[in-house]
């Protein structure tokens, strides 16, 4: 079983990092390419892509400048938004991590496909970018070359199941491609005045407590996945079906 996240536009390269064996993203080469052609993109065009302010597109334009130079870090220990402070890696112990690494992956616009110890340099390029060398946008680059590595490495697994925890932004790059592989969507719900409801901030919380969870647990039976049990949230039989999981707070 892999599970599948987004990654975060909110990135943290400050806080100490325990010892670890990092290693090298599958796509690195494809990343410096893209990184060097984003480079000649104006501060303007940046923010306009990116829907950014000029500060941020700022930022940004240098880190593709300066891409080759810049500091890396293990993917999981870089990425700090919702998801990530929902997976809490840094309070996750080691046997947790090395389960993560091979069973937790990260979709990337400039990546493609990250393993948790994969070492990434700070980057924001979002998969439903409507820009990409000689492509009218980022998932037209890619094409299969993303849900060929998933499928490669899902031929591992005997069961070939992938837990969606990711948006359908990033998702994107791979639907429809997995081949025979089972997918099984996952969706997060709370109690609200006119029933069920969706809350986007706690809504990617959850989908990294879940794989948190799953690494936790070191869970390997996808079935067993129905027992995640953070932060209030239950499985609803009642609002499931076998490939799209529903999760309820109390």
């Amino acid at each position: 079983m892999i599970a599948l996240l987004s990654p975060a536009k909110t990135l943290d390269f400050e806080r100490a990092l325990p010892p670890l064996d990092v290693t090298t993203p599958h796509f690195a080469e494809e990343a410096c390419s893209l990184a060097k052609s984003a480079a000649n993109l104006s501060q303007k065009k940046l923010a306009e892509l990116m829907h950014i302010s000029p500060r941020l597109a700022k930022l940004n334009a240098e880190r593709f400048r300066d891409f080759p130079d810049l500091p890396e870090r293990p993917a999981l220990f870089a990425f700090a938004g919702d998801v990530y402070t929902g997976f809490e890696v840094d309070t996750l112990d080691e046997a947790g991590v090395a389960f993560a690494q091979d069973h937790v992956r990260m979709l990337s616009g400039l990546y493609g496909l990250l393993r948790p110890l994969d070492a990434i340099r700070p980057y924001r390029l979002e998969m439903g970018t409507r820009w990409a060398p000689r492509h009218k946008k980022l998932t037209d680059w890619w094409g299969d070359r993303i849900a060929d590595l998933l499928r490669t490495q899902l031929a591992q697994d005997e069961a070939k199941v992938v837990l969606n925890l990711a948006s359908q932004e990033y998702y994107a790059a791979v639907a429809g491609k997995l081949g025979d592989a089972r997918v099984i969507d996952v969706e997060f719900r709370e109690p609200g005045p006119d029933g069920p409801r969706f809350v986007s901030f706690n809504a990617k919380r959850a989908r990294g407590m879940m794989a948190r969870w799953m690494c936790e647990h070191h869970i390997i039976k996808v079935d067993d996945m129905r027992g995640f049990d953070s932060d209030g949230y239950r499985f609803d039989a009642d609002e499931s079906d076998a490939n799209r999981w529903r999760f309820m707070r109390a």
